[in-house]
C-alpha cells in the first residue's frame, strides 16, 4: 500500500498487522454493536455549510483544553491495552501526542505504566482513573499519577459493570495472550508484531500488576479485576477523588442531560459525551447525537468535550460547531500505532489536522476558535 491517506488506510493496514485478537478489541463494541456503529454513522447526517470568496489566509486549529494550549481541540483518548496493538504502544502514542501537541491520555488498563510513560516524555500527560472497589489502590494510583506530573485526571464513569463485547469472548482475549493453537497462529502470521513484543517486557497491565495487592501474575490480575469493578460507585466518590487528586477534573462517560448537570455540580472541569466508543450499552444514542443537548443543559457551568466516532478531521470541525471545546480520538491513534508504530500515530494526528485545516477555509472560517453552529447546512440533533 501507499501511504496511508485516511484514517480507513490506517485501519486496513493494523488489520494485516495486529493479531486478530487484539485488533479486534479495539474494533468491536457490545452486544449487536449498534451503538459503535451509530457513533461514527450519525456524523454523516451533519452536513456543512460551503462559503466562497472569503479569505482563507493565516487559519489557526490552536485551541485550548481545560485551560491547557493544545495545537488542535484533540486528545488522544485512554485505550485499554494500546501496548498490545504494538510493542511499547502506550509509550509511542505518548511521545507522538507530545511532539504534535495534543494531550495523551494513559488508561488505567494500559500496557505502559504511568512510569514507564512518564520516562519518555517531557511534558504532562493526562490519566484515566477506573474507580475500584480497592480505594487503596486508587489512592495510590493517585499518587502515582501526581508524582508522575500529570496535570489532568479523567475519571470513567460508565464502566461500573462490564459490557459484553461478543468478539473478545470468541476470540479468548487476554494481556498477555494465552498459547492455544489458535493465538500462536494469529500471532506467527504476523511476524513484525511478534517481533516488537519479543524485544519489551511490557506484556501484561503495568499499573497494576505488582502494585495492587496480591495481584503478581497473569492468573491473580484475572481475578482481582473481575471482583474489582464498582457497581456501587456515586456521584460521592467523584466528591472523594477530587478531595483527594487537587487538579484539573474531568468525567468521562456522560450522555444523558441530567447526568451533565450532576456532573457540573461535581465543580469538575470538563466532562466528556461518551458512550465508552459503544463498547458498554448497546443501543444507546450516538454521542454526537446527544452533544447540542448536553451543551444547552450545562451551559457554561463546565466545558464539554466529546468521544465516540470521530474519523476525520471533519467530524471533529462538526463537534466543535456543536459546542465541544475539545474531542478525543481512540480507534484512530490505535490504527496507527497498529499499522506503523509512532509514525502512524503522527500520521492519524497529521490527516485529522489536515481535514479539519481545509474543511474550515472551505466553510469560511479561518480560526478553529470561531467555529460555531453557522458552518452547520443541516443537523438533525
Amino acid at each position: 500500500m501507499s501511504k496511508p491517506l485516511t484514517i480507513a488506510d490506517l485501519k486496513a493496514l493494523a488489520r494485516r498487522r495486529v493479531p486478530k485478537m487484539f485488533f479486534d478489541y479495539a474494533d468491536s463494541g457490545a452486544w449487536t454493536e449498534s451503538t459503535y456503529r451509530a457513533n461514527e454513522a450519525d456524523f454523516a447526517g451533519i452536513k456543512l455549510r460551503q462559503r466562497v470568496l472569503v479569505d482563507m489566509t493565516d487559519r489557526s486549529l490552536k485551541s485550548e483544553m481545560i485551560g491547557q494550549k493544545v495545537a488542535m481541540p484533540v486528545a488522544l483518548a485512554p485505550t485499554g491495552l494500546t501496548g498490545m496493538q504494538h510493542a511499547d504502544g502506550e509509550m509511542l502514542a505518548a511521545k507522538a501526542a507530545e511532539e504534535f501537541g495534543v494531550p495523551f491520555t494513559l488508561s488505567t488498563m494500559s500496557i505502559c505504566s504511568i512510569e514507564d510513560v512518564a520516562s519518555v516524555t517531557t511534558k504532562p500527560f493526562w490519566f484515566q482513573l477506573y474507580v475500584m472497589k480497592d480505594r487503596a489502590f486508587i489512592e495510590s494510583l493517585i499518587e502515582r499519577a501526581k508524582k508522575a506530573g500529570c496535570s489532568a485526571l479523567v475519571v470513567t464513569a460508565d464502566l461500573q459493570i462490564l459490557g459484553q463485547r461478543h468478539k473478545d469472548l470468541r476470540n479468548g482475549l487476554s494481556a498477555p495472550p494465552k498459547f492455544t493453537p489458535k493465538h500462536i497462529w494469529q500471532m506467527a502470521t504476523r511476524p513484525q508484531w511478534c517481533l516488537g513484543m519479543a524485544r519489551t517486557k511490557r506484556h501484561g497491565f503495568g499499573n497494576i500488576v505488582g502494585h495492587a495487592t496480591n495481584v503478581s501474575d497473569l492468573s491473580s490480575l484475572s481475578a482481582w479485576t473481575a471482583e474489582q469493578f464498582d457497581p456501587r460507585l456515586s456521584w460521592s466518590d467523584v466528591a472523594w477523588i477530587k478531595e483527594r487528586w487537587k487538579g484539573k477534573l474531568i468525567i468521562k462517560g456522560i450522555l444523558d442531560e441530567e447526568d451533565a448537570r450532576a456532573a457540573a455540580d461535581t465543580g469538575a472541569d470538563a466532562l466528556i459525551v461518551s458512550n465508552h466508543g459503544g463498547r458498554q450499552l448497546d443501543g444507546a444514542p450516538s454521542s454526537i447525537s446527544m452533544l447540542p443537548k448536553i451543551v444547552e443543559a450545562v451551559g457554561d457551568r463546565i466545558e464539554v468535550h466529546l468521544d465516540g466516532g470521530i474519523r476525520s478531521g471533519q467530524d471533529v470541525l462538526k463537534a466543535v460547531a456543536l459546542g465541544a471545546k475539545g474531542t478525543y480520538i481512540g480507534r484512530p491513534f490505535l490504527y496507527g500505532l497498529g499499522a506503523m508504530g509512532k509514525e502512524g500515530v503522527e500520521l492519524a494526528l497529521n490527516i485529522i489536522a489536515k481535514e479539519m485545516d481545509i474543511t474550515m477555509a472551505l466553510c469560511g472560517k479561518r480560526d478553529i476558535r470561531t467555529v460555531d453552529r453557522s458552518v452547520i447546512a443541516h443537523c438533525p440533533y
